[in-house]
């Protein structure tokens, strides 16, 4: 990720040859010449990086410095100059500087300074000018659809929103947790990222987190950090996800997948807002609004003890459903033709547009994969379409059989009861696919969430089908 950098120098030649160079470097960059200019800059655009020199014609970058820390905790400030040494440098510290550079100064060395200091906004979760990108790209509009099912999603989205407003005018607390159930690629953290920035924390972090890519033995370490020597390899302290969203959101995608023992760990975090990382002696306080999402399968795993139902209650505290494809088939033409304007720029094919035959056969898919499938299909015949119309062949449509077959045929033999069929169904299908989990459960036509929860339930591993 790149982010914006403000130079204010009034040398125009190096204000030049430093915006260039970075700007080839991947990042944004903007200049201005003056103390005036500079602050005007940096309100229109709210930089995440300023590079400011010390002597300019109408005051001094200390002056600049203090004004923008005196209202923004969280731009990262460089003074560069040549004039007063160290002397310049410590009250430039001292003003709320991050760090400082003196002339002659080589563009390797602010390339290099620039990008620790990007990396270091990252960990702090303070990237604003990638923050106002994400958030235009975020919120609750940008759940697309007209259907009654998303309608009235939306409607409970905005219900939601406006009490956290109210909430938030007389309370710092933060919202009570939300619960957001649906199929897979149906667009959980679509809804999570909205509910957070169109929220009253729309400002701070929203940190997110796959619980099922999180490797068993460093759960607790990643979400609540460790102290240095806590373990074998912990060579330096390391902050955790939920230290990373304190005043903000934490977001914890595929739940069903947190291990029991950092279950406990996660409702005591919930209920007394402290966490206390890996290796250390005190507990430390977090203010952090919490989202999960998973898909219906959790409150079966509650029933059978394989997720903690205390948790599960205290997560539920509001439920959204996400309703499938399947069922908002009026949304489905009218998602599909975004995707289309939005691969037409992508790869320069403005004239491409979808048949009639095209969308009868988008209409009849079951879309096991919902929106995340619709997106994969239309790049896909964006991308290998021969003519500027596409056709149902281009879309490469392929329907998958339901878990259970209709037929009692397909019972292995000896074992003609439901239990066995769906057994025989599962390993033909990781078979197939060699173990991929992801593809199985395409083929089955179930989420991954579901199709991992039988293969426990029916202790079957996809290694033993690599």
């Amino acid at each position: 990720m790149s982010g914006l950098v403000l130079i204010v120098e009034d040398e125009s030649l190096l204000a030049r040859n430093i915006k260039t160079f970075l700007t080839n470097r991947g990042y944004h960059a903007e200049t201005a010449d003056t103390v005036a200019a500079g602050l005007k800059r940096y309100n229109e655009l709210q930089p995440d990086i300023v590079l400011l020199d010390h002597n300019l014609p109408d005051g001094t970058g200390l002056s600049l410095i203090g004004e923008i820390r005196a209202k923004d905790r969280w731009t990262k400030l460089v003074m560069i100059t040549a004039y007063g040494g160290v002397d310049v440098a410590v009250a430039a510290m001292k003003s709320g500087a991050d760090d400082y550079l003196t002339k002659p100064v080589s563009l390797d060395e602010i390339a290099l300074l620039t990008e620790k200091l990007l990396t270091q906004a990252r960990v702090e979760g303070s990237l604003s000018y990638l923050r106002s990108r994400e958030r235009s790209a975020s919120g609750a509009d940008c759940v697309i659809g007209n259907s009654p099912a998303i309608l009235e999603m939306k409607q409970r989205i905005n219900f939601l929103l406006a009490a956290e407003r109210t909430a938030a005018a007389s309370t710092s607390q933060p919202g009570p947790p939300v619960l957001i159930l649906g199929e897979t690629g149906s667009g959980k953290e679509l809804i999570a990222r909205a509910l957070h920035y169109d929220g009253p924390r729309a400002n701070q972090p929203f940190i997110s987190v796959n619980c099922a890519a999180l490797p068993d033995q460093l759960v607790e370490s990643e979400l609540f950090g460790h102290e240095r020597g806590a373990f074998t390899g912990a060579n330096e302290k390391k902050v955790g996800l939920f230290q990373a969203a304190d005043g903000g959101t934490l977001f914890l995608d595929e739940l069903g997948e947190l291990p029991l023992p950092q279950q406990a760990k996660l409702l005591k975090a919930i209920e007394d807002k402290v966490i206390r990382p890996v290796g250390s002696v005190r507990d430390r306080a977090i203010d952090v609004r919490f989202i999960a999402a998973t898909n219906g399968a959790i409150e079966e795993r509650s029933r059978h003890g394989e997720f903690r139902s205390d948790l599960l209650y205290r997560l539920n505290t509001v439920t959204i459903e996400v309703p499938p494809l399947r069922n908002r088939s009026a949304d489905i033409i009218l998602i599909a033709e975004i995707f289309v304007a939005e691969f037409q720029r992508r790869y320069g094919r403005s004239r491409l547009s979808l048949t009639l035959e095209a969308r009868a056969a988008l209409l009849k898919h079951t879309w096991p994969g919902n929106v995340r499938e619709l997106r994969n299909v239309i790049e896909q015949a964006c991308l290998m379409c021969a003519r500027d119309a596409i056709q149902p062949p281009d879309l490469n449509l392929r329907e998958v059989p339901t878990l259970v077959s209709d037929s009692p045929a397909a019972a292995p033999p000896g074992k003609t009861n439901l239990a066995g069929v769906e057994r025989s169904l599962i390993i033909d299908a990781l078979r197939e696919h060699g173990g991929n989990v992801t593809m199985a459960a395409r083929k089955l036509g179930v989420s991954r969430d579901t199709l991992r929860y039988r293969m426990e339930k029916h202790e079957l591993r996809r290694g033993d089908y690599l």
